[in-house]
């Protein structure tokens, strides 16, 4: 009787799975609200807005996520320098985020704030969890941590390190340009270390698991290999965060408050209604900017290793878009914020161009001619002009009428069969999720349409009523082929996609998991008159645009120079000449060079510096110069008089070769190679 009961309510839960749809859970990281929010983090949620939608029209039951993390120092001192309260400053900054997701058409779901009441109490109860069963202890902190990026950061791991005149460490800049203080303070720690093989075993058996290919290997080398340390994941220096319940002095810090977002937002830790949370958990795609990655890859992981939780299915880290001169940056007057672009270009244009230009796995460089030049040859030239003859030759020879689907001239085949490689290769890269690639499936059609009209050229056909069935076939191939591509870009430009339809008289009901060419249905009519989806625009004039609108329309003001005034930079204190002049900076040949066996950032190099015989000094630029032989002969400057040091246990290191670093490029000092080896610079 048991086994029965049991058979039938199996039977029943399967029928029950049966009729459901297959669902998809896709995050963008939780934006934290500093700042008006520019391209980069417009990238991230259209990329996730593309794929939701897609999956919408494959039948998936979609749940799309995306939100603020609004706890942390940063955002406390943000409020303080604007006299309000912290609740009230990250209140403004959601209602304007949520203003900027609508204007660009984002398909969310949910919208989370870690200030959400639901969320508070998931994190609360899950470090009280993390803390019962030993994976969180109490010590102390001591580390170089930035309040910017709200990090800390060990000495290895900062691009710049400050000492003093016996060679301690003061200070130091973080790799994102911020300088680092010393923290020393009570703080709870996550046992790191206790899941690193666990983690590594993960990563062993799921090589899809982090995405694009080799970021999961920076993680292994840079991270998890040399040895995980234990977190600090407490607070006590700041109040605006969540209160660790058994001891209320603590706040908890940003990575288990913003992380825990993923499953918080599913009832997870807070409701008795887990439905969305057993439908939608793991995750199929976290995407994020790849300087989050480590947090999403190591600390999250581990995280929900600890709790007993099954792991996202993959995390997908996309480069950046910089420009030309580098970073975004205010003070450089390059920062491009979507607003600009939407209100002069439509939201057509910025969706399309942020897709497709953005390669899988590397940073892409914006610049005002690539945006214009992209809307006028492939929107305009390339699409728009291929719908307007379309429609025109469809009403001039078959007064508006679509012409039944036929084969009829040599070259309909070839046709055919590049519209169903196009919506393969299509698919193959939208789950891919290299969209590039999957809007160049999408133009090889346009261009193969395109040389289609050339090749049949209907102008002579038309001429000839023994060609009236070519004609025929011709117009409608024209017209199957734009609803393939119509059916394609929804995801991406769904204004362009339902006007291509519309003018088409195909109506705005898309099926894309059927999709084929020869779909093309009976009895349809295109509109009298075709209205340009992409009017040509001035490139000059475009362009300048927005340069202006970059340096927020402000032309530089030559200012009398007045040395005394000059706001003079520095990351460093003041010295005295004295202090400089016990600095002996020389000329130094370089002999030889060679990686050092064991290190991926260390060269050795055999410098003639006007000794007695040749020095040794380790620098560790190996990045930098991937061809370090091209180093050879050239004069360098050094720094002669520091106390030689021992490296990697067998090394000495006579000295420092000086460099400048600028955005994250470094380039070693030289001099004019007529210098004799070993004179003194000062």
């Amino acid at each position: 009787m048991y086994h029965n009961k049991k058979h039938l309510s199996l039977g029943w839960l399967i029928g029950e799975i049966m009729t459901e749809k297959k669902s998809f859970y896709i995050t963008t990281p939780i934006y934290y609200p500093s700042g008006k929010l520019h391209i980069g983090s417009a990238y991230t949620t259209i990329a996730c807005d593309v794929l939701a939608r897609y999956k919408r029209m494959m039948g998936f039951d979609v749940q799309y996520l995306t939100g603020l993390d609004e706890h942390g120092q940063k955002i406390q001192q943000k409020a303080e320098e604007a006299g309000i309260t912290p609740q009230e400053y990250v209140d403004g900054m959601a209602e304007s985020v949520k203003t900027l997701w609508e204007l660009l058409d984002i398909s969310y779901d949910k919208f989370i704030r870690t200030t959400d009441t639901y969320h508070e109490e998931a994190v609360a109860k899950i470090f009280e969890q993390l803390l019962t069963q030993g994976d969180i202890y109490l010590g102390e902190y001591t580390g170089w941590y930035s309040v910017s990026d709200e990090e800390f950061f060990t000495e290895s791991q900062l691009a710049e390190v400050y000492r003093d005149e016996n060679g301690n460490m003061i200070g130091g800049v973080a790799p994102s340009g911020h300088e680092v203080e010393k923290v020393s303070e009570e703080s709870y720690f996550f046992r790191m270390s206790k899941y690193a093989d666990r983690l590594k075993a993960y990563y062993a058996e799921h090589p899809e698991f982090i995405q694009p290919d080799g970021r999961m290997n920076e993680m292994l080398k840079n991270f998890i290999e040399p040895g995980l340390e234990d977190l600090a994941v407490s607070r006590t220096t700041y109040t605006w965060g969540v209160q660790v319940p058994s001891n209320p002095k603590h706040v908890i810090y940003v990575w288990i408050d913003a992380l825990m977002n993923y499953i918080s937002a599913l009832g997870y830790g807070w409701s008795d209604d887990l439905s969305q949370y057993h439908k939608f958990w793991p995750a199929d795609i976290h995407m994020i900017g790849k300087d989050i990655l480590r947090f999403h890859s190591i600390y999250w992981p581990i995280m929900l290793m600890a709790l007993d939780l099954p792991l996202p299915k993959r995390l997908v880290a996309h480069g950046w878009f910089v420009m030309q001169d580098g970073k975004m940056s205010k003070s450089k007057g390059n920062v491009v914020y979507p607003e600009m672009l939407v209100e002069r270009f439509g939201l057509d244009p910025l969706r399309y161009y942020l897709m497709r230009s953005l390669p899988v796995g590397s940073d892409g460089t914006f610049t005002p001619e690539d945006y214009v030049g992209r809307i006028n040859y492939e929107l305009a030239n390339d699409l728009g002009n291929l719908l307007n003859r379309t429609i025109a030759m469809v009403n001039k020879y078959f007064d508006g009428e679509v012409p039944r689907f036929a084969v009829a001239t040599d070259f309909d085949a070839d046709l055919a069969s590049v519209a169903t490689d196009s919506i393969e290769n299509y698919h193959k890269q939208m789950e891919a999720v290299d969209f590039p690639r999957a809007l160049e499936a999408v133009w090889n059609l346009i261009s193969r349409t395109n040389k289609y009209i050339d090749e049949t050229a209907p102008w002579v056909l038309a001429k000839d009523e023994t060609d009236c069935d070519k004609l025929a076939a011709v117009m409608s191939h024209l017209v199957a082929s734009l609803r393939v591509v119509a059916h394609l870009i929804q995801p991406f430009m769904m204004e362009t996609s339902d006007a291509i339809m519309e003018q088409l008289g195909l109506g705005t009901t898309f099926d894309l998991e059927k999709l084929t060419f020869a779909g093309l249905p009976e009895g349809v009519r295109v509109v009298a008159k075709g209205s340009p989806i992409f009017p040509r625009l001035d490139m000059e004039d475009e362009i300048t645009y927005i340069k202006e609108q970059m340096n927020a329309g402000k032309a530089p003001v030559e200012k009398e120079w007045v040395p005394e005034e000059v706001e003079l930079t520095s990351s460093k204190g003041q010295i005295k000449f004295e202090d400089f002049d016990a600095v002996e900076i020389r000329v130094a040949e370089v002999i030889e060079v060679e990686k050092v066996e064991g290190s991926d950032k260390l060269l050795r190099f055999r410098l003639d510096a006007g000794d007695e015989g040749h020095r040794q000094i380790l620098s560790g630029i190996a990045k930098f110069y991937p061809n370090e032989q091209e180093l050879v002969g050239k004069k360098l400057q050094i720094v002669a008089n520091l106390k030689p040091r021992k490296m990697m246990k067998k090394y000495v290191s006579q000295g420092m070769i000086l460099s400048a670093e600028h955005d994250g490029k470094l380039t070693v000092l030289t001099v004019d190679s007529a210098v004799a080896n070993g004179s003194i610079i000062g």
